[in-house]
């Protein structure tokens, strides 16, 4: 076994430790999908649970075979956020000190395509980890919403940022303000996420779009990640500076010339990731 077939041993064999999430490194080629597994209270989203969440990512971004990851809960849940129990005891201080949003900010640098398969409830913080990802592919039976003014708190997971960069500044405040939930085929209306089908199809679907990335070649998919994400924290002037900066970089790249090559010799491209 050579050295890097042993860290990857390495890396898989830590997945099985985790208690709170499942995660399966090659649901397909290329595809990796880490399950939330607190079934008994819809996945509430313990610290204990980022912590697991957080690290299987920092793993699944090192593994050059991953080129995209799904992330979901089961049909009734994808989480209900936060897990109230654990935060009702919770001080100032004490969250000062923990700073459990550092794990957040870590997964939103994530550099691979992160698609949420999403089912039931996707409130909360379960919500704002929906919005985290990339994509959101959802069950018709899926409910989203900002439900924390009802007790008493505020979002701390992006819920006021990501929430109107989605669907517009109106719809977020009716959103976050009321507290209420929206369906799937409303949220799909608005724009939060991109796909709604059956409960039984939800996850298939997610994973069609994971398998047309997965033949692209990765390092143009993780620039034209970058480029977008810069999009919604910048001007224009600078966004198109950092796009046409990725654009140049692709013309280093071996899968770039093999691209081209490909077009140019009517034959699918064979990427190699280099």
């Amino acid at each position: 076994m050579t050295e890097k077939e042993k860290a990857k041993s390495m890396r898989i064999a830590k997945y099985d430790a985790y208690k709170y999430i499942l995660v399966y490194p090659e649901y397909e080629p290329g595809i990796a999908i880490v399950r939330l597994n607190r079934p008994e209270i819809h996945n509430a989203l313990s610290l204990a649970l980022m912590e697991e969440l957080g690290d299987a990512l920092i793993n699944l971004d090192k593994d050059p075979d991953v080129k995209s990851v799904i992330v979901t809960g089961n049909d009734k849940a994808f989480s209900v956020g936060a897990d109230l129990k654990e935060v009702s005891v919770s001080k100032t201080i004490d969250l000062l000190i923990i700073d459990q949003f550092s794990i957040w900010d870590e997964m939103g640098r994530f550099k691979k395509p992160l698609i949420a398969a999403v089912s039931g409830w996707v409130v909360g913080g379960g919500c704002e980890l929906a919005m985290l990802c990339d994509m959101v592919v959802a069950s018709d039976t899926a409910q989203f919403g900002q439900p924390e003014i009802k007790r008493g708190i505020g979002s701390g997971a992006g819920g006021t940022q990501r929430l109107p960069r989605a669907v517009g500044k109106a719809k977020a405040m009716e959103t976050i303000l009321t507290g209420d939930y929206i369906d799937a085929e409303y949220a799909f209306q608005i724009g939060l996420i991109n796909r709604v089908y059956p409960v039984d199809q939800y996850l298939e679907g997610a994973l069609k779009i994971a398998r047309k990335i997965s033949e692209l070649p990765p390092l143009a998919v993780r620039l034209a990640k970058e480029s977008v994400n810069k999009a919604f924290n910048s001007t224009l002037s600078d966004g198109l500076t950092f796009e046409r900066k990725n654009y140049y970089l692709t013309f280093s790249t071996e899968d770039q010339k093999e691209g081209i090559r490909a077009f140019l010799e009517k034959r699918k491209p064979n990427y190699t990731g280099h």
